[in-house]
């Protein structure tokens, strides 16, 4: 299975428009030098800015972004820097492997190298991914370089719908991705190369799904060997909390209720009052469990005891 991490993706698929209006943005001499690109995790963020940066640092070189077909050209120069994180016009934060938030060291560092003389006259982007992940310590760090940025500097923030500082918020013109669940299923098919529909049922794809999340759905499904093209959802609910995979995998950490509540919205078709009842009583515990951080291993075993062993 290819990787599909958002800098390895040579096309850019299902977001035309939004790629558009931020050239359009550029060429007119109105694109803003912060903004915030909103929508839910996985829809393809990442890639629109990495591809809208290319597209800006190839303006004048001979292999330029394809604009056309909406496609990095791969013999660029600025591709292959990117590729391997050498390019100086573009800086990156986020998320250490190790860590949980977002360092205010990793901010510091921001602003050293931004300091730094720059070594040709191209636009300089700073490219920030999940910055709801940001500590206190480190927004306050970064509001200072966003109130009055160097000249040339363009900034990027990826914000994944969650919760973030107004004072964040307001320094930024937010652009809303969004991508209806046809849009997502069929950006998915060409992210697979149409082997969608033969990697996992359909009773398993979930409105709530984008893109990159279907891919990692599969990618789960793939590195444990388990068969989603022929696995019901009951069944597969049971094997990720028979064997704690929520625990070990953050995707499934953070899907697992999504699967709990397409599983309820399946079982509702009968509309009985004792489905009804189980559904608020389980949605209040999910609830609760969220706000409070709850033993959510309690959780799951009583709703697997008490609805997939019906």
């Amino acid at each position: 299975m290819s990787n599909l991490e958002p800098i390895n993706q040579i096309k850019l698929y299902g977001l035309d428009k939004y790629f558009n209006e931020l050239i359009r943005l550029y060429k007119n001499n109105i694109y803003p030098n912060k903004i915030l690109l909103s929508g839910q995790k996985g829809i393809g963020k990442s890639t629109l800015a990495l591809h809208f940066i290319n597209y800006v640092l190839t303006l004048n070189q001979n292999y330029k972004y394809d604009i056309k077909n909406f496609e990095l050209n791969t013999n660029s120069p600025e591709f292959k820097t990117v590729l391997n994180k050498t390019n100086t016009n573009l800086i990156t934060i986020d998320v250490i492997d190790d860590k949980k938030m977002i360092d205010i060291n990793q901010v510091r560092n921001l602003i050293i190298d931004l300091n730094k003389s720059s070594f040709n006259k191209k636009p300089r982007f700073v490219l920030i991914d999940n910055i709801e992940l940001l500590s206190v310590n480190s927004i306050n760090a970064l509001l200072k370089i966003l109130e009055e940025p160097n000249e040339n500097i363009y900034f990027i923030l990826i914000h994944n719908n969650k919760k973030i500082l107004p004072t964040l918020l307001s320094r930024c013109v937010n652009f809303k991705i969004n991508l209806s669940n046809k849009e997502c299923l069929d950006i998915s098919r060409l992210l697979l190369n149409d082997n969608l529909d033969n990697l996992i049922n359909n009773e398993l794809i979930n409105y709530y799904f984008t893109p990159g999340e279907v891919y990692l759905l599969i990618k789960f499904a793939i590195e444990n060997k388990y068969d989603l093209l022929n696995m019901d959802l009951k069944n597969f609910l049971k094997i990720l909390i028979d064997n704690g995979h929520y625990k070990k995998n953050i995707f499934i950490n953070n899907m697992i209720y999504n699967f709990i509540e397409i599983y309820f919205r399946k079982l509702n078709i009968s509309f009985s009052n004792e489905v009804n009842d189980k559904y608020s009583y389980f949605i209040k515990r999910i609830s609760n469990t969220k706000i409070y951080n709850l033993d959510k291993e309690s959780l799951l075993m009583e709703f697997k005891e008490e609805i997939l062993n019906d």
